[in-house]
């Protein structure tokens, strides 16, 4: 696969981001090439694509199989295997989030729910307590908040999306204020 330089800056970016977010940069560089790829890639053409050696391509795609965000497909007469993204950014963040959800808030919230029972059993100050208490409280909201917005179909996502700025200035009383009128730019 041919890279525009613009397709290249994409991945050299979006391995950056990855890095940030916890994952290796050439992970995320293969999912960056995945992502822009409109035909599935088999390992050797990733590799020669991002010059990256072959087992580090088989590392990347196994941890992003693991995190659900590639597909394998087969061709017929192949015996190789060909991978694609999830889909699109949405998708891919819809994934991440739940993944992430999984492998780091769901224990969270057994835990705070064990150290509660358990703070209620020993010498824990009512204070102290009460702040387990409220942490597991607001933590429980926000799993249910989320299990709600996920079972929602992805229209409904979107209007929320696009309409969550407008309710928190109407919440915050800004959306009551009268806006300030815009100076024309004058040459």
């Amino acid at each position: 696969m041919q890279l525009s330089p613009s397709m290249q800056e994409f991945i050299l970016h979006w391995g950056d981001m990855g890095s940030r977010w916890g994952l290796n940069r050439s992970v995320a560089q293969i999912y960056a090439l995945l992502h822009l790829s409109p035909d599935p890639l088999t390992a050797e053409e990733i590799a020669g694509t991002l010059n990256l050696a072959r087992s580090n391509i088989s590392n990347g795609l196994k941890e992003l199989q693991a995190w659900k965000l590639v597909r394998t497909t087969r061709q017929l007469g192949d015996r190789r295997d060909y991978f694609t993204s999830v889909g699109d950014i949405f998708d891919l963040v819809e994934t991440v989030i739940e993944a992430r959800r999984e492998r780091e808030f769901a224990p969270t919230l057994t835990a705070l729910r064990d150290i509660q029972g358990q703070a209620e059993g020993d010498d824990t100050p009512p204070e102290v307590r009460a702040r387990i208490a409220e942490t597991y409280e607001i933590m429980q909201t926000l799993d249910g908040w989320y299990d709600d917005i996920s079972q929602l179909p992805r229209a409904s996502k979107l209007s929320l999306l696009r309409i969550g700025s407008k309710i928190g200035a109407l919440l915050s009383g800004d959306a009551l204020k009268p806006k300030k009128k815009k100076k024309k730019a004058t040459s």
